[in-house]
């Protein structure tokens, strides 16, 4: 299992169950990254989607104990519940797309976050992904050359987990 997330200079990811900012080669990379796998999200993400519709040529699960069944994803009521759906999957195309406290449970789960490190910190920050550069058990193991949109400077990185936690 992966996590993919945009981070600024704080580690916050969001407010008013929005993303801090949209890059648009960000959002590029976010559906190369995603695209033909199985993306797992909250009840939060799947509203802040367009139309509250699954992301297309995806399996999406979504965690939610108040969704109702839907035809169009998988809902998952608890984090032991996706553990067992999940088996049925390759665990390297399982990715976490939010919300922050989907991120938190299963970040002890996952084997690799997809971090776009936004060189900005942003006011009014509701939410934060925990910062993998203070935990024991997280390395940075790649970094990309520096980016910039509309002044802003961004950079993709992959950060490993030593310590997989197994279900």
């Amino acid at each position: 299992m992966k996590q993919i997330v945009a981070v600024d200079l704080n580690w916050g990811i969001g407010r008013d169950n929005d993303m801090l900012i949209s890059i648009p080669d960000d959002m590029k990379f976010f559906v190369e990254q995603t695209r033909g796998k199985t993306v797992i999200m909250g009840k939060n993400t799947l509203f802040s989607l367009p139309g509250a519709k699954p992301l297309k040529n995806r399996r999406n699960i979504v965690i939610s104990s108040s969704l109702e069944d839907r035809d169009d994803l998988i809902i998952v009521r608890s984090i032991d519940e996706l553990l067992e759906e999940v088996k049925k999957y390759p665990s390297d195309e399982l990715m976490v797309i939010g919300g922050a406290s989907i991120y938190k449970k299963l970040l002890d789960y996952s084997s690799e976050c997809i971090v776009t490190k936004i060189e900005k910190s942003f006011s009014d920050v509701h939410v934060y992904f925990p910062n993998l550069d203070q935990k024991e058990n997280w390395e940075m193991v790649e970094k990309s050359e520096i980016h910039e949109w509309e002044g802003i400077k961004y950079y993709f990185t992959r950060y490993k987990n030593h310590s997989v936690k197994k279900k």
